[in-house]
């Protein structure tokens, strides 16, 4: 099946990579804090964060690729000045794919590192602190080791994730050969095509294959960390 595949569906699995990793790498130090957030403070609007956060798991993807294009456009007000002042633009290239992937990936991200927090006993920090280190101290020998292994899976989830956007990613910056058309947007197009199936089909087999070899590492990742918590 992969002789069906050609240059073409070469290049958008390539590129699918390279935008789930960009995603992945520039989502995941905002997902870290933010879920530290979540997991131990408390204050006026949490709820309020807590559902901005998760907002991209319920909205249509379409929708969200709509808000993006209507923001990050060449014309909206966060587009025109990262273009205006810096030359940034978004809209109809990989770099929008990314964002978009980004987004869409940041819920998952943010769920499997919360939990990772919740899972650190606040104990083993405490007797740390008692034991005169400081709090910069107890965060880099105490609490993110342990959290760790949720960091990685979220970072595995959101990957995973990222490869598979669709929605928002066609709505923000369409599917352009070479440039913005990812794994799912070539599917899409070739299916509009006849006799295209044995690509389509090597496209689905290649997903398949990323998608459960992420999900999979992430479970195992999953259950080292649970191991790790409880001792056992």
């Amino acid at each position: 099946m992969i002789d069906a595949l050609g240059p073409a569906e070469w290049t958008a699995i390539w590129l699918s990579l390279r935008v789930a990793l960009v995603a992945t790498l520039a989502a995941l130090p905002v997902a870290i804090w933010v879920a530290y957030i979540l997991a131990r403070k408390s204050f006026p609007g949490r709820q309020l964060l807590n559902g901005l956060v998760h907002l991209p798991l319920v909205l249509p993807p379409v929708v969200t690729g709509y808000l993006l294009l209507v923001l990050f456009g060449q014309q909206g007000p966060v587009g025109s000045l990262l273009y205006q002042t810096f030359g940034i633009s978004f809209a109809f290239r990989w770099t929008g794919a990314a964002l978009a992937a980004a987004i869409m990936a940041f819920p998952l991200m943010v769920r499997a590192i919360r939990l990772g927090f919740e899972a650190v006993d606040p104990g083993l920090e405490a007797a740390a602190s008692t034991l005169g280190a400081s709090r910069m101290r107890v965060w880099r020998t105490v609490t993110l080791p342990l959290v760790v292994p949720g960091i990685l899976a979220g970072a595995i989830l959101g990957f995973a994730k990222a490869l598979g956007e669709f929605g928002a990613t066609i709505t923000f910056v369409a599917a352009i050969p070479g440039e913005t058309q990812t794994i799912p947007t070539a599917i899409y197009g070739l299916l509009q095509v006849p006799g295209s199936e044995p690509a389509v089909l090597s496209l689905v087999i290649v997903s398949v294959i990323l998608a459960m070899g992420a999900l999979i590492l992430s479970e195992w990742l999953a259950r080292r960390m649970a191991k790790r918590v409880t001792g056992r």
